[in-house]
């Protein structure tokens, strides 16, 4: 399975740009109602992933502010408490389906690191959920055929 398939690309996806302000970076993802948001930098490479569990830990932790001061501090110092490790372009369903188990979605780049969108948890249940039902619905007429002789299908066979 190819990622492109799943692959939700960069302008649809809210982001953050790595030389944003805290305050910026707050303001997005309260706009977005996203929980966790990619953050490249100005050539576009993904460096990572902030939450906001990392923006209350750091101004709990660091700064003792408004959201004025939030104006003067970069987003690049707000330190990340998860690795939200990107995939390739090139990635197989495994890599996808094992980053996916720890985030709510996996943050895809090309050859040059560049990030070029995401792949949201919720695609991929759903995509899962369509064979899930494509196998029932054929094991439902192989039942009906075995009656008369015809053989099963594991659901392990089907590819996904």
């Amino acid at each position: 399975m190819n990622v492109l398939f799943f692959l939700k690309p960069k302008r649809e996806v809210a982001y953050l740009k790595d030389d944003y302000t805290l305050r910026q970076a707050i303001e997005k993802m309260e706009r977005s109602g996203f929980t966790a948001i990619p953050m490249i930098n100005r050539k576009g490479e993904y460096v990572g992933t902030l939450t906001e569990g990392d923006l209350l830990w750091a101004i709990k932790e660091r700064y003792n502010m408004n959201l004025r001061d939030a104006e003067e501090i970069s987003v690049q110092a707000v330190p990340r408490r998860m690795c939200f490790d990107p995939i390739s372009v090139n990635a197989d369903m495994e890599d996808i389906v094992s980053k996916a188990m720890n985030q709510n979605f996996v943050p895809v780049v090309d050859d040059k690191r560049v990030f070029i969108g995401i792949i949201t948890r919720k695609d991929i249940i759903e995509f899962c959920y369509e064979g899930y039902k494509k196998y029932k619905s054929s094991q439902t007429a192989v039942g009906k055929s075995s009656q008369m002789g015809a053989g099963k299908r594991n659901w392990e066979a089907v590819r996904i």
